[in-house]
């Protein structure tokens, strides 16, 4: 995890200060409420909650920039979000206020004209760079780390499965029941036998992977309606279930091809993977650190910069 990603955990804003965000544009079917999600009329703006003035060192942060960096905050509340919109903003004034003493050299200026990132955001990057020691994590941190949390490491089940669905002709009670006697009838003529099954599938199923024999590929938890899931773990390899299982769509046969076990990934291969989170936490708590003692001698209004929060939740794998 680079530095870039890493920042997010001492809540500097998400975006440019300066930059009004565009309103999310629902896709064309939404607008008229046909996804369930509304008549498509405009809503009311949420009128925001009174909070004080958020002043660092004297300088005020409007609230409408506190408002427009709320969105990159997601809360279970408004007021909890507004906090730590007002967080976020408090730590990069008080970042640009040391800053200011420290013009960017011809590099760094070019850096600001050829990239997204503003002249500010380049400030606040190359003053992080010069205070913070680069992390130095070693081999044998790495390695205790995965000794300790080897099932972070582990890869999934796999299921190779197929199923043939039977849907309902029409939505009614009787029509379910129909199609759960031909389904159970189709499950008892079947077996277990693999020809027979892609011949049915193919000839019978409601469902596209129909002309694919039925197959469903190489599957992982939570990638199937729950109830087909709990039937196929329930299988023995090359084994078709005798029992439909009923989802929204239908009733579906299903079929165990093969059920391939998660494999923990060796050490050489998660190295990668846990010294780039072991290096962000540590950029994250040295961080955290510095800015600390900056909001120890800085006069902050309206906030409270509680930075322990940010080492507590620091990248992990």
């Amino acid at each position: 995890m680079s530095k870039d990603n890493a920042i997010q955990y001492i809540e500097l804003p998400a975006t440019p200060t300066g930059e009004t965000p565009h309103d999310p544009v629902l896709p064309s079917a939404c607008k008229t409420g046909g996804c369930g999600g509304g008549s498509g009329a405009a809503h009311a703006p949420t009128p925001m909650p009174a909070f004080a003035p958020v002043r660092v060192n004297g300088v005020e942060i409007a609230a409408e920039e506190i408002a427009r960096e709320m969105q990159h905050h997601p809360a279970a509340d408004g007021e909890t979000a507004w906090h730590r919109a007002a967080r976020a903003l408090a730590i990069r004034e008080l970042l640009l206020q040391v800053t200011s003493t420290c013009p960017l050299d011809e590099q760094q200026q070019t850096i600001a004209t050829d990239h997204i990132e503003t002249e500010e955001d380049v400030e606040v990057s190359a003053l992080l760079d010069r205070e913070l020691p680069p992390p130095c994590v070693t081999e044998e941190e790495c390695r205790r780390y995965y000794a300790g949390h080897t099932h972070r490491f582990l890869t999934p089940d796999l299921f190779e499965a197929a199923h043939i669905l039977i849907e309902p002709i029409e939505d009614t009670d009787s029509g379910w029941l129909k199609a759960k006697q031909q389904a159970h009838e189709l499950a008892g003529e079947l077996g277990d036998d693999a020809r027979h099954f892609a011949e049915a599938a193919r000839e019978l199923s409601g469902c596209p992977t129909g002309r694919q024999d039925g197959s469903l590929g190489q599957v992982r938890r939570g990638e199937l309606d729950q109830a087909v899931q709990l039937a196929l773990e329930a299988l023995p390899e090359g084994c078709t279930a005798r029992e439909p299982v009923r989802s929204r769509f239908g009733w579906h046969l299903v079929r165990l091809h093969r059920r391939i076990n998660g494999q923990t990934l060796p050490f050489e291969l998660a190295r990668e993977k846990i010294l780039d989170m072991l290096e962000a936490r540590a950029w994250v708590t040295s961080a955290s650190k510095y800015i600390g003692e900056l909001a120890s001698v800085a006069h902050i209004e309206g906030v409270q910069l509680d930075l322990t929060a940010s080492i507590d939740e620091s990248p992990a794998l």
